[in-house]
């Protein structure tokens, strides 16, 4: 599962997806791009303007017109209550059945030194970024895994039956959950934890996947995605200190339709840990820790680049550390220019 040579492991054709944070950025290219491969697409978010906008432009893209559909749900999944509300909702749109595919790519950041971070601003973090993800889970596991088993379901019978498409619940992490730097002491340990949230989740459903092989597999991922040029990244840099944007030269920078493009082929590869560029994908291999390899040959390169990546981290981060020291001295500690 995962190698170069198995089938599509992420089949979306006929199958409902909810997407949090769908109406705009990654979010909205992925459920457009989703729609062309044949899914019904919720996209959840606050904003009801931009949801209407969003579900015109994903059914644009639908493969199958007349036969696929399109809902929106103005919700804040910062809160657990709100999360259940919008797994019901999309259940009774879906007719009864709960979405197939679960995406969290609702999020948001605030790139600033410690001492100038507004204190709430730690719990915000955590809420748009690791809790709107647990709350999900916590909501759409529960539909998916608490379902009675078939009325003519025989735990004792021998006569097999082919396995039900799998389940997926994907979060959306950064380059920083594996690896962070000045300026993103707030928002970092937010994306970490939906990186953890996704390894502990990956283990926990094999549990289920032996005790119930009568309800469909639930896969459980983590797309990483570049930086994107979006209004995000706008609002982000608005706060971000010159320092941080001198660390962040030479970042790779892709279109939410490319990132989206990449995350999609990464779980039809069957992957658990997405990366979408070549610098998320170098860095994750050095810290994979327990995480899924993703199959005996992708999980062998992974090994050998961690191999390299391994040394190459002690002179990248001395590095770091002398962009940093150096521009105390010559800037002072604000991290701005021309701002002691």
């Amino acid at each position: 599962m995962g190698s170069f040579l198995s089938k599509n492991e992420f089949p979306v054709e006929g199958r409902t997806v909810l997407i949090t944070g769908g109406s705009r950025g990654l979010g909205l290219s992925a459920a457009r791009q989703l729609a062309g491969k044949g899914a019904n697409v919720i996209i959840a978010a606050r904003d009801v303007g931009k949801l209407e906008e969003g579900v015109a432009h994903i059914s644009q893209g639908a493969r199958f017109p007349d036969k696929q559909r399109f809902h929106y749900i103005r919700a804040d999944v910062t809160t657990a209550a709100e999360c259940a509300r919008v797994v019901k909702e999309a259940t009774a749109w879906n007719d009864g059945a709960p979405p197939d595919i679960v995406w969290c790519c609702s999020g948001s950041a605030h790139p600033t030194l410690v001492i100038d971070t507004p204190v709430e601003q730690f719990q915000t973090m955590m809420d748009s970024n690791y809790f709107s993800c647990a709350y999900m889970a916590h909501a759409i596991l529960n539909a998916w895994l608490r379902s009675p088993a078939p009325a003519d379901a025989d735990a004792g019978s021998s006569r097999k039956t082919p396995a039900p498409p799998a389940r997926h619940l994907i979060f959306t992490g950064s380059f920083v959950s594996f690896y962070s730097f000045a300026g993103f002491t707030p928002y970092a340990p937010s994306k970490a934890a939906v990186r953890s949230l996704a390894d502990s989740l990956s283990q926990e459903m094999n549990l289920y996947a032996g005790a119930r092989p009568d309800l469909p597999r639930v896969r459980v991922h983590a797309v990483f995605p570049a930086t994107m040029p979006t209004q995000s990244l706008e609002d982000e840099n608005r706060v971000k200190t010159d320092l941080t944007k001198a660390l962040e030269e030479g970042d790779q920078v892709l279109s939410p339709d490319e990132c989206a493009r990449r995350a999609i082929a990464g779980l039809e590869a069957g992957e658990e840990l997405v990366p979408t560029s070549t610098i998320i994908r170098l860095v994750m291999t050095s810290v994979m820790g327990g995480s899924v390899r993703g199959g005996f040959w992708k999980g062998l390169a992974n090994t050998l680049l961690g191999w390299v990546v391994l040394i190459v981290m002690v002179f990248i981060r001395w590095d770091m550390d002398s962009k940093v020291s150096k521009w105390g001295r010559q800037h002072g500690a604000s991290g701005m220019l021309g701002k002691k």
